[in-house]
């Protein structure tokens, strides 16, 4: 598996809890925060939750 770098692009305002949770789960909540994460199928399903909120960059 490789890393992808994970970074919030819109906001959470006004969308359902769980994809607020998915965020956060993710280490994510404010615009423009990035993250490196290891692509694993748990993490691969949270990012086709939140796709809209998100950009992926394999890494």
């Amino acid at each position: 598996m490789g890393k992808v770098q994970i970074t919030q692009t819109r906001s959470t305002i006004k969308r359902p809890e769980t994809q607020i949770r998915t965020i956060k789960a993710l280490g994510l909540g404010k615009l423009n925060r990035t993250v490196e994460v290891e692509l694993t199928p748990q993490i691969a399903g949270m990012i086709a939750k939140v796709n809209h909120l998100i950009s992926v960059k394999e890494i």
